[in-house]
C-alpha cells in the first residue's frame, strides 16, 4: 500500500504557543501489531484558555499511538463486517481511554481551575477501508474525483443550532461563538465518539486539520491546493501558509495523505519538489564548479605559456 503523507503545524500569528499536536504512525512504528499495511494519523487541538491545552493534545496523540500495539482482527474475520466492527470499536475504546486519562489528570491536578481538554480526530487507513473517530471541531475531509467532502460533523454550539434550524451555515461560520464546543476530550468523565468508515479508491486524498485552517481558508481554496500536482508535503505547507496569509488567528495543523497514488507520477513530483527545495544550493554549486573549471583552464594555459 502506497501512502504519500505529510503534516505541518504552525503557531499562527496571534497565539502565544502552539496547543495543536499531530501523529503519523506507519508500518515502521515500533511495537506495531494492528496492521501489516496502512497508517494511523491523528490531529488534536488543545482547548484555548484551559490549563494545559498543549499538554492535553500531546497526551491524546501519545495515547493514540498505543492503538498500533493492539491486536488485529482474527484472520477469519478479515475483510468482513466483523473486521469493520473490530476497528470501529477499537477506535471508540481508544478515544474513551484518552478521555479517561486526561479527565483523571484534571481531577487529580487541575481541581478548581478550568479543566484541560482537546479535540481529537483519528483515522486508520487500511488497504480497502478508512476508519475514523472524532470528538470536537477538528475535521476530516476526503478529496475524490475533484470533489471535496467533509467526512465529520463539528461538535460545537453553532453546529447544534444549524442542525436545529435556528441558524444557517453562513451565520454559523461568522458567529463569535463558533469555537464553543459541546464535546471535547478530558473535560467530562465520559465521552460520545462519532465513528465513520468508507471504502478506499486509488488517488483518494485524506485531509485532517484543526480549526485554525478551517476558519482561515475557504473550502474552494483548500480544494485547489489538493487538486494541484504536488507532493503531500508541499500541499501541507501551502495550506498552513494560506491560513497565515489570511490572518492566522489560531494554531494551524494539517495532515495530507494521498492514498495509492500513481507511483511514477509521485516519483516525478518528489524529484521536482526536491529540485525546487535545493535550487539555490544547486545554483551556487554550479557557479563554484564553473569558477573552479575556469581557474583550472587559466592555470593550464598559463602553465603552457610559461613552459614555452
Amino acid at each position: 500500500m502506497l501512502i504519500d503523507v505529510a503534516a505541518a503545524s504552525h503557531i499562527g500569528k496571534r497565539k502565544a504557543k502552539n496547543e495543536d499536536c499531530f501523529g503519523i504512525f506507519g508500518e515502521d512504528t515500533p511495537g506495531l501489531r494492528l496492521f501489516e499495511q496502512g497508517m494511523l494519523v491523528a490531529v488534536a487541538d488543545g482547548l484555548g484558555g484551559h490549563i494545559g491545552g498543549d499538554i492535553a493534545s500531546k497526551l491524546a496523540i501519545s495515547l493514540v499511538r498505543d492503538m498500533v500495539r493492539e491486536e488485529p482482527p482474527q484472520e477469519k474475520d478479515s475483510g468482513s463486517e466483523r473486521e469493520d466492527a473490530h476497528y470501529l470499536e477499537l477506535m471508540k475504546r481508544l478515544i474513551a481511554r484518552a478521555n479517561e486519562s486526561i479527565h483523571k489528570t484534571n481531577v487529580d491536578l487541575v481541581q478548581n481551575k478550568r479543566p484541560m481538554g482537546t479535540t481529537l480526530c483519528v483515522a486508520l487507513v487500511r488497504p480497502d477501508q478508512v476508519y475514523l473517530g472524532n470528538v470536537g471541531d477538528s475535521r476530516a475531509y476526503l478529496m475524490r474525483d475533484g470533489q471535496f467532502i467533509s467526512m465529520t460533523e463539528d461538535h460545537s454550539w453553532v453546529d447544534e443550532q444549524v442542525k436545529r434550524g435556528r441558524m444557517t451555515k453562513e451565520q454559523a461560520e461568522k458567529d463569535k461563538r463558533r469555537n464553543m464546543l459541546t464535546r471535547s476530550i478530558g473535560t467530562h468523565p465520559e465521552i460520545e465518539v462519532d465513528t465513520y468508515q468508507w471504502r478506499v479508491q486509488p488517488d483518494d486524498q485524506l485531509l485532517l486539520c484543526t480549526d485554525g485552517l478551517i476558519n482561515m481558508v475557504a473550502d474552494e481554496a483548500i480544494l485547489g491546493v489538493l487538486a494541484a500536482p504536488a507532493t503531500a508535503a508541499e500541499k501541507a505547507d501551502q495550506l498552513v501558509d494560506m491560513a497565515n496569509a489570511n490572518g492566522g488567528r489560531d494554531n494551524i495543523t494539517v495532515i495530507v495523505a494521498a492514498i495509492n497514488p500513481d507511483r511514477k507520477k509521485l516519483q516525478r513530483l518528489k524529484r521536482r519538489a526536491w529540485y525546487r527545495a535545493n535550487r539555490e544550493t544547486l545554483k551556487k554549486k554550479a557557479v563554484l564548479a564553473l569558477y573552479g573549471l575556469i581557474c583550472l583552464l587559466v592555470g593550464f594555459v598559463l602553465g603552457v605559456l610559461c613552459s614555452s
